[in-house]
């Protein structure tokens, strides 16, 4: 699943994200897994909308093991990743925080509801945040060497 996600579109933040949370349970992805891919995918979606100059994409691959979820932008890049993992530190602009957005906490809940998680940021450039959330395996599979 790819969406493509509108720098500034408020007004359709969270509709990507609960499409892939809908479709992961209509996968058969358990719910509390689909749940957390959820939140990834919402806060990673919101970043675009608020964060981006230009949008940029929220992809998801489904795998037997995880859920793999990458938002790219081209944006203007992290100054100090280190520093926008600080829980409540933000550089949100007015018109996000004054709509409850930019709360600082979207990168730790990001974070919080991985598995992996992993920011690559180059100012001016852009950044790209690769997050799995690990899936359980299925009762009486062992998924190091069958049943």
């Amino acid at each position: 699943m790819r969406f493509h996600v509108r720098a500034g579109d408020i007004e359709h933040g969270g509709s990507a994200s609960a499409k892939i949370k809908n479709e992961l349970t209509t996968i058969g992805v358990d719910e509390m897994t689909a749940r957390r891919a959820g939140i990834v995918a919402f806060e990673g979606e919101m970043n675009l909308i608020v964060y981006s100059a230009d949008g940029g994409t929220l992809s998801v691959e489904v795998e037997p093991g995880a859920i793999l979820i990458e938002v790219r932008d081209t944006g203007p890049g992290i100054e100090d990743i280190d520093l926008a993992m600080t829980p409540g530190y933000s550089t949100a602009p007015e018109w996000a925080t004054d709509l409850g957005f930019g709360a600082g906490m979207g990168l730790v809940n990001m974070q919080a509801n991985s598995d992996g998680f992993e920011i690559e940021s180059r100012l001016g450039e852009g950044t790209t945040i690769r997050c799995r959330v690990d899936r359980p395996a299925p009762a009486g599979v062992d998924r190091q060497g069958g049943p």
